[in-house]
Parts: structure tokens; C-alpha cells; sequence
């Protein structure tokens, strides 16, 4: 396929910086078939905050039991009537709390779990499928590990935002609420001065936030980096090549070095955050101790009793931890916002290769194939963002908008026949067969299948009519079974074993140990490459469909394996029409029409015999390979 001239653009550098504003409002438009979870979470959660704020009242009570009876005992030697009776409910009182809180702390974690599993689910699945429908233009120019970073860490991210942080924000603000309504009943004057101590709550988490969610967006970019040099490096065809060509020492030199970058930014997480809690741990037993003395100043005057002394200084711990807690919440949001920020961009990207409103099904294919004035240029980023996606942040990498890749490109397939595409690398001819399966669209012109305009019909339908050959066939790390199935899952085993015998593989099969259950490993390494093209024969065979394409479905393979391929194309092209790109034009003289391509354009076009005869291009291709062979 010819390849796009590349150009790079700056981006501004400080894009994504920081979350837009309306991220939020579509967090919460996305909780939607949660939000009947979430308001029984945020009630166990409202009632279990309720319940332990009555602890320090019980406690006061205890201890003015307790300062009585000492008093009475010293005066009359004796326990005032009823004490123990009373010391006994409050003990009943005590438990019922503790029972209480477990029973609406257990409640609310397994309510709470139903929801971030919930919405694990439905983010992974939503992004999942985003990313099944985009443009091959995207996979060009994106990372594996970087998207599969998106799916995992930014995921996790944000449930956490909705069950940890947004949970804890609701039970906070209740034990603020009642521990102020309480603390005012106490004693105003106490009160007023715990509050003054606000202010040193709320400014240090502007200024943290702001640096801790930029850290927060950094260590995730560097994570994802990591993630995508592993991926890469470890999948087989990686492997091979740093072994090959790489050195062990320089691999291990640049990951320790982004290693070390996320290291270095978890360290100084780490310290924001404990330099954070520190100074508002600071402040909080600053204002215990001026409760302590003032409260003590009270009580040696007469204006106040110890049991509502220590209840209070219970009260501001307990205003204290929920207001560091919701001051560290605002840091929680805002760091969470960058992984919902990541997770929408995603979710937001065009889809520019899509079903039309209007798209129709491909029924019963007969796979007539028509070439209209076709003009192609790979598309601009602007036509297929990716964002931060991007392998180098900071730069996009775009194809030269004025280099057109195919030029007034008209042609027919007619139902069972053989259009041949011949030329040198980077003419056009990968180009030309994406365009039917609509792996690109044409920029001018159209395509149409069966008469129908390609953009007008179902991808679904589309894909269903047609079958795909390549050079270096993909299989997945799984079973033979999984592999071929894949293409047809409906398909009977019957059905399969034919499918594998038509393509000359089906005795080699039989032969392994595990048969049709075999395992092929990663990209189908375990099996020769003329295994795994014939394994890919066999699973166009059993697709059935209209059209086939062949993407140099011969090249590089041993004489052997050849011949055992050409038979097996012969059983795949029998019936169907067929568009076959070919290096070797032995594989093509039967073909009913050959087309010449050369910078984009069809340049000769006619039957093999014509075509040799004429002393065009196509003579000079072919007398150079033979004489090639010859020698």
C-alpha cells in the first residue's frame, strides 16, 4: 500500500491540562441506570454517618453518670438508686451503635460494589466498542498499550470517583451538618472558635489540587507509555525483532528510564499528599487544644461540666476528619476528572467509517464490484483525531493532504470473474482493495458492490460478503477451532472439516496431538507460513462469501507451500468473484482482466495474453520476473 507522506504539528503545550468543565455533567448523565443503586448507597451511607455521630452524646452521658455517683459516694457513701440500671442502658445503647454502623458499613461496601463494578462494565464496554469502530486510520497511528491503559488503569480511576470519593462526600457533609448542629447546642462560643480554623482547611487544597492533578495526568501518560513498550516488546513479532536487531542493554536503558520518570512522579504524589494530611492533621489538633483549654476555663469557672467538655472535643475530631476528608475530596474530584476526561476523549472521537442513517443490508451477494472515478488520500488528523493517544505527545502525525494515493480509478468485477492487480510496491493496489470492505472511503468517485454505493450498505452486511486473504495471515492466540469459527460461528464442525480439507489443511490438522483444539500461539507463530495461510483459506471457505480478495496471499512462500495454496485458491475462487493483488504473475495469467497500476493510476489494462503481447508495462514486468526466474 502506498504510504502516506508524513508531517508533524505542534500542539499547544498546555492542551489537556486541565478537565473541561463539562465533564461532570456527563459523568452524571452516565450514571443514569445506576442512579436507583446510588441513592440507596448514599442512604446507608447518610444513616451510618447519623449513627456514629451519637457516640460522644452517649459518652457525656456516661461520664455525668459516672462524675454523680463519685459525688454521691463521697457524700453519703453510697451509689445513687437506679445508677447501674442506667449505666446498663447505655452499655445496650453502645453495642446497638456498634451494630448499627457494621451492619449499615456492610450494606453500603456491597451496594457500593454493585455500583463500581457496574460501572466498570459499562465504561470497558462502551470503550471497547468505540474502539471496534474505528478507522483502520486510527490503529495506524495509536498504541496498543495506550489504549489498553485507557480500558484498565483510567477506568478504574473513575469508578473509584463514583463509589469511594462521591460516597464519601455525601456521608462528610452529613457529619459536618449534625456535628455543627450539635456542637452549637453544646456550646456556641467553643463552636465559633473551631470554625475559625476553616480558612486553613480550604486554601491549602486549591493550591495541591491544581499541582496534583497535573502529576496525576503526567504518571498516567508515562504509565500508559510503559504499557505500550511492553505490549509491543512482548508480543512475538516484538520479541523476534529485539532479538534480532535489538540490544538487551539499550531496551532495558530506555524502560528504566520512563520507569524512573513514573517513579520519580510517584514520590512526588506521595509527598504532596502526606505533606497535605500532615499540615490539616496540624490544624486539627491545634484547635483540639484550644477546645481543651478553653473548654477547661469553663469548667474550672462552673459554666461547663466535663462529660460535655470531652463530647465536644469528640465533635471537633469528628468536624475535623470529615472537612480534611472533603477538603481532600475536592484534590480526589479533581484528579478522577482527568480519568474521565481520558475515558470521554475516547468516547467522543468521530467515527467518520460508519453505518449511513439510511444504510441498507447486502442481501443474498452476488459480488459485482464497480470502480466509479475513484480518487483517495489518506485522511488528515482532523479527520480521524486521537488525542493524547498519539505515540509522541506533543506532535500529530498527518499525511501530506496534497499527495493523492489513487487518481480516476474505474474498473468492474461481473459476478465470478478475476481482476488481477499487478505493479510496483506503493502504486496503489492495497489502497484500492480496502476501499470495498470499506477500511477507507474513497475521498472522490464511489464504490459499489452488487449496485450498490458501499457507503450506503450495513458494515455488517458489507463484511459478511466479503472474504480476505492477506500476506501475513493474523490469527489469534487460540484454538484452530476459535480461528477458523471466527469467521462463521454459526458453522457446524462438518462444516469446518470441509472447509479445512478444501484448503489442504485439514491431514495436517488430524495430525496434531490436539487436533482442531490446538492452540496456535500469538499471531499463529506455532504454525509455517504456508500453514497459516492455507489455516486462512479454509477460513474464507467456510465464510462462503461473494467476493474474495487477495492481498499477495503467495508471496514469500516455498514451492511446496505454493502449490498446496494455489490448489487450495483454486477450491476458495471457484464461483466467486475475486480481486487478487499478485507479485508473482504466474499466479494470475488465468485472470479475466489484469490491471496495471503505477502512481495511483491504472496505466494498461486487458487479459495476460493481450497484455504481453502489447509492450507496455505489463510486458516489461513479466519478461524481467521470467528472466528473473530463469537465471
Amino acid at each position: 500500500m502506498m504510504g502516506p507522506m508524513i508531517r508533524h504539528v505542534r500542539m499547544g503545550a498546555d492542551e489537556h491540562t486541565e478537565v473541561p468543565a463539562g465533564t461532570w455533567r456527563r459523568v452524571f448523565e452516565f450514571t443514569e441506570p445506576h442512579r436507583l443503586k446510588i441513592a440507596l448507597f448514599l442512604l446507608t451511607t447518610v444513616a451510618a454517618s447519623t449513627v456514629t455521630l451519637v457516640q460522644p452524646l452517649v459518652l457525656r452521658e456516661l461520664i455525668r453518670l459516672l462524675e454523680a455517683s463519685s459525688v454521691d459516694r463521697a457524700t453519703t457513701g453510697a451509689v445513687p438508686p437506679g445508677s447501674f440500671a442506667r449505666l446498663d442502658r447505655l452499655a445496650l445503647v453502645v453495642i446497638g451503635i456498634a451494630l448499627a454502623s457494621t451492619g449499615l458499613g456492610l450494606a453500603g461496601r456491597w451496594v457500593s460494589a454493585w455500583i463500581g463494578e457496574g460501572v466498570i462494565y459499562d465504561l470497558r464496554t462502551s470503550l471497547f466498542d468505540k474502539v471496534q469502530r474505528m478507522p483502520i486510520a486510527f490503529f495506524t497511528r495509536t498504541q496498543t498499550g495506550s489504549l489498553i491503559s485507557r480500558l484498565n488503569n483510567d477506568v478504574v480511576g473513575a469508578q473509584g470517583a463514583l463509589t469511594n470519593t462521591i460516597g464519601g462526600i455525601v456521608s462528610n457533609v452529613v457529619m459536618v451538618v449534625i456535628a455543627l448542629v450539635i456542637m452549637m447546642r453544646l456550646s456556641w462560643q467553643l463552636t465559633l472558635l473551631t470554625l475559625c480554623a476553616l480558612p486553613l482547611f480550604i486554601v491549602p487544597s486549591r493550591s495541591v489540587g491544581k499541582r496534583l492533578q497535573k502529576a496525576t495526568r503526567e504518571q498516567m501518560n508515562l504509565n500508559a507509555s510503559m504499557n505500550a513498550t511492553m505490549t509491543e516488546r512482548f508480543g512475538v513479532s516484538g520479541a523476534l525483532l529485539v532479538k534480532l536487531f535489538g540490544d538487551p542493554g539499550t531496551e532495558h536503558q530506555g524502560f528504566a528510564e520512563r520507569a524512573g520518570r513514573v517513579r520519580d512522579i510517584g514520590v512526588r504524589l506521595a509527598m504532596l499528599f502526606r505533606t497535605f494530611f500532615l499540615a490539616l492533621g496540624l490544624v486539627t489538633a491545634l484547635a483540639t487544644a484550644l477546645v481543651y483549654w478553653l473548654g477547661g476555663r469553663f469548667a474550672l469557672a462552673g459554666a461547663m461540666d466535663l462529660g460535655t467538655i470531652v463530647a465536644f472535643a469528640a465533635y471537633v475530631a469528628q468536624l475535623y476528619q470529615p472537612l480534611t476528608m472533603l477538603t481532600n475530596a475536592r484534590v480526589d474530584l479533581m484528579t478522577a476528572g482527568v480519568s474521565f476526561d481520558r475515558v470521554f476523549e475516547i468516547m467522543d472521537l468521530p467515527t467518520p467509517i460508519a453505518d449511513a442513517p439510511d444504510a441498507v443490508e447486502l442481501r443474498d451477494p452476488r459480488g459485482h464490484v464497480r470502480f466509479e472515478g475513484v480518487w483517495f488520500r489518506y485522511p488528515t488528523p482532523e479527520e480521524v483525531p486521537i488525542g493524547s493517544l498519539e505515540s509522541k505527545p506533543g506532535t500529530v502525525t498527518a499525511p501530506a493532504t496534497e499527495a493523492w494515493v489513487l487518481e480516476d480509478v474505474s474498473f468492474e468485477i461481473t459476478p465470478g470473474k478475476m481482476v488481477a492487480l499487478v505493479g510496483p510496491s506503493g502504486a496503489g493496489k492495497s489502497t484500492i482493495v480496502s476501499l470495498v470492505p470499506r477500511l477507507h472511503d474513497a475521498t472522490r468517485g464511489r464504490v459499489t458492490f452488487d449496485g450498490h454505493d458501499v457507503r450506503g450498505l450495513t458494515l455488517h452486511s458489507l463484511a459478511r460478503a466479503i472474504g480476505v486473504v492477506t500476506q501475513d495471515a493474523h490469527l489469534f492466540h487460540e484454538s484452530l477451532r476459535d480461528n477458523l469459527m471466527y469467521a462463521r460461528p454459526d458453522a457446524t464442525e462438518a462444516e469446518m472439516v470441509e472447509a479445512c480439507k478444501a484448503a489442504r489443511i485439514h491431514d495436517l490438522i488430524a495430525s496434531l496431538p490436539d487436533g482442531y483444539d490446538t492452540v496456535v500461539g500469538e499471531r499463529g507463530y506455532r504454525l509455517s507460513g504456508g500453514e497459516k495461510q492455507r489455516v486462512a483459506i479454509a477460513r474464507v471457505l467456510l465464510k462462503d462469501p461473494a467476493l474474495v480478495i487477495l492481498d499477495e496471499a503467495t508471496a514469500h512462500l516455498d514451492s511446496t507451500s505454493e502449490s498446496l495454496i494455489q490448489r487450495a485458491l483454486g477450491e476458495a475462487l471457484s464461483g466467486r468473484s475475486s480481486l487478487v493483488i499478485a507479485h508473482r504473475l504466474s499466479t494470475i495469467v488465468q485472470a479475466d482482466e489484469i490491471l496495471v497500476i503505477e502512481r495511483g493510476r491504472i496505466v494498461e489494462r486487458g487479459p495476460h495474453l493481450d497484455l504481453v503481447g502489447a509492450q507496455g508495462p505489463y510486458s516489461v514486468l513479466y519478461r524481467t520476473q521470467f528472466a528473473s526466474a530463469g537465471a
